[in-house]
């Protein structure tokens, strides 16, 4: 393979990273490499962290805490601030943890599968993020989470129109596996027949990647549902259904095909497909790889002995001067999986737009000399957003210089008077605000097409030049929708 560093990129930083893994499941590098540099912190996020590096402290931890995050009704809330926790979250959450044979302690569990039942029977009311018809399938999700606890019975049924032929592709998952865990659903052999059709007919293979003809119709963001949640469930739907044995391998080579550098372009699909791979591997992959792999580029080689890394690992060629081939040679018995991922530091020079617009201003509140900044300066930070059109749970993402300290947040050297006047302005209002040492970041559970306006207050506390990362704002489950613009070195005198 040839390679050559970009001419935009900078000098000095990455190079050629080459994940080599026995199974497919344990090739996940770039997917890995996304979560453990996920920024974002609301409750799904962590859960599917959590999952997708299948890191059980962090589970244990996140489910320590989890009795906060419940509501009256037991429901599950994105944020413990918040006032009602989602149906929609709840199943999730609980439908994860059984597909990774991890446990949500008993007393949580068995509020949220009450929370979920009451919600099917129409006892607990929420409503959704958005005004359309999708009360059936958020339905139907939160009985496919109760059938994996044996908690579901074919009686939930009375409350939900059943019409698959109509549903996006995520509701036929969910009615298939409900079909195929709960016995006594009046012609459940013929409805499964059914719903396995369905999903046949509109899967479509393209060269190595998978897609569903019903695509655009299943892009349910609001919901937490994309065309790679889909992709990937469905994988673990029909992994064990006889006929499908030889689709099955095809579907994971096109949900792998759906990868954006290396992962899929969600915490959600991440998480699910992850466990899909995982299982994939168990069934299919069980040959051992031995012997030697070794990776060249130009006068540089790094091997693995599989002997010593039975599950492999990765290496890191430096870029070469000029073009470059890179050359991966197994040597030995099996069959290890190669990703090869390029990286680069590509600073950002022009604004990005692609569903938000930002605008960034900077105002003095305390100011040594005025023009310039000193350690001790306290900066109010405006950000003017617009978005094209609705979503659900978008994020603002603003760096700060390093030492600053983001006013607001309680604690003790906070000062209110600094912080009065700052302007919240337009239709948007967070549901939480994180004010870390390295950022200013706002969540919203729902944007409206339209203006609005952000403020936060900073102390300037370390003198020195600093590089700051783009501002970036983003649709946490529609991760096309985005706006970026590039900070300007930001100069702190003493």
């Amino acid at each position: 393979m040839k390679v050559k560093l970009p001419s935009y990129a900078l000098p000095g930083r990455g190079g050629i990273d080459i994940a080599l893994r026995a199974r497919l499941s344990d090739g996940m590098g770039g997917v890995t490499r996304f979560m453990r540099n996920y920024p974002y912190t609301c409750l799904e996020q962590k859960v599917s962290r959590a999952v997708a590096l299948r890191d059980p402290d962090m589970w244990k931890e996140i489910m320590a805490v989890l009795p906060s995050y419940l509501d009256r009704d037991g429901l599950v809330k994105y944020f413990p601030l918040m006032t009602e926790g989602s149906d929609t979250l709840t199943a999730y959450i609980l439908s994860l943890a059984d597909e990774a044979r991890w446990e949500v302690p008993d007393p949580s569990r068995e509020r949220m599968l009450k929370g979920l039942e009451g919600f099917i029977q129409g006892r607990i009311v929420r409503y959704s993020a958005l005004p359309t018809a999708d009360l059936a399938l958020r339905k139907m999700a939160a009985l496919e989470s109760l059938s994996r606890y044996k908690a579901g019975n074919a009686s939930h049924l009375d409350s939900i129109t059943l019409e698959p032929n109509l549903w996006p592709t995520s509701g036929v998952i969910d009615w298939m596996n409900v079909l195929l865990r709960i016995q006594d659903i009046p012609t459940r052999d013929k409805r499964l027949t059914e719903a396995e059709h369905i999903l046949r007919t509109c899967m479509n293979f393209q060269g190595t990647t998978m897609g569903f003809s019903t695509e655009r119709t299943d892009f349910l963001w609001w919901l937490m549902v994309s065309g790679d949640v889909n992709a990937v469930r469905s994988i673990l739907t029909l992994l064990d259904r006889p006929g499908w044995e030889g689709d099955v391998p095809r579907m994971v080579r096109g949900a792998i095909g759906r990868q954006h550098i290396g992962a899929w372009g969600t915490t959600v699909a991440n998480a699910w497909g992850v466990l899909a791979m995982e299982k994939f591997s168990k069934k299919y992959e069980a040959g051992t790889v031995a012997g030697m792999t070794t990776a060249g580029l130009g006068p540089v080689m790094r091997s693995v002995d599989w002997a010593r890394a039975p599950k492999g690992e990765s290496v890191l060629l430096p870029w070469p001067k000029g073009e470059g081939t890179l050359q991966v040679v197994h040597r030995g018995t099996g069959k290890p999986w190669a990703t090869v991922q390029s990286l680069t530091a590509i600073p950002l020079k022009e604004p990005l737009s692609t569903g938000y617009t930002v605008k960034k201003t900077l105002a003095p509140v305390q100011q040594k000399s005025a023009g310039r900044w000193s350690r001790g300066d306290v900066v109010r930070v405006t950000l003017e957003i617009e978005a094209q059109s609705d979503m659900t749970w978008v994020v603002v993402n603003d760096p700060i210089p390093a030492g600053g300290m983001i006013f607001g947040s309680g604690l003790g050297r906070d000062s209110r008077i600094l912080t009065k006047g700052e302007k919240r302005e337009g239709l948007a209002w967070p549901a939480f605000t994180e004010r870390s040492f390295e950022a200013f970041r706002a969540y919203y559970e729902f944007v409206p097409k339209g203006k609005w306006t952000v403020e936060y207050t900073v102390r300037l506390n370390n003198r020195g030049t600093v590089l700051l990362p783009s501002t970036r704002v983003e649709a946490l489950y529609a991760p096309e929708m985005f706006g970026e613009i590039p900070n300007k070195p930001f100069q702190v005198d003493p």
